[in-house]
């Protein structure tokens, strides 16, 4: 059987003062599982075979408050990010490029890209959907926030919300 390493997203930790945790203290009692902290927002690659709910468990039973524990297989970071798909899209230091990882898959695709506000004048734009991802881009500015909450309202699923940057330092841990 192959081995299943896994990369595990934990949503709404160390925001604004609320659900804090330490996600390196957390990283080091799950050592067994060779549990690798990727920075302070809940992000972790899992380093050893074991199985997703045993997994589940054991980060639910280190967390103080309950929270969404989204869970993937690593081969599909590495997937997701062995193409790219922000090639065709604007950058620069006034657009974050994102993920959104969704606790399951999408009963129905959005129609594509989807721009919030408007199409003409974007805070946010939604461009792809590759099993339980979503890719987008936000501009840099307050307002911009508020629309990231919206996807989940708007798609109906549970997400949380990763720079692409963050995604990329994923599976290059996970290629070494």
């Amino acid at each position: 059987m192959a081995r299943m390493h896994w990369v595990v997203f934990l949503r709404a930790v160390n925001v604004g003062g609320a659900n804090r945790c330490q996600p390196a203290a957390i990283a080091k009692q799950l050592a067994k599982f060779g549990v690798v902290n990727i920075g302070a927002v809940g992000t972790f690659v899992v380093r050893e075979d074991v199985s997703e709910s045993t997994l589940r468990a054991a980060f639910a039973r280190k967390l103080p408050f309950k929270c969404e524990i989204m869970i993937c297989p690593a081969r599909d970071i590495i997937r997701l990010t062995s193409k790219n798909p922000f090639a065709r899209q604007p950058s620069g230091p006034n657009i974050t490029r994102f993920v959104n990882v969704l606790a399951k898959r999408l009963p129905a695709r959005p129609a594509l890209p989807l721009s919030l506000p408007s199409d003409e004048d974007w805070l946010l734009k939604i461009i792809a959907v590759q099993d339980r991802f979503v890719l987008g881009l936000y501009r840099r500015q307050m307002k911009a926030i508020s629309y990231l909450g919206k996807i989940e309202k708007l798609l109906g699923v549970p997400a949380t919300t990763r720079s692409w940057n963050t995604i990329e330092k994923v599976a290059k841990i996970l290629r070494d």
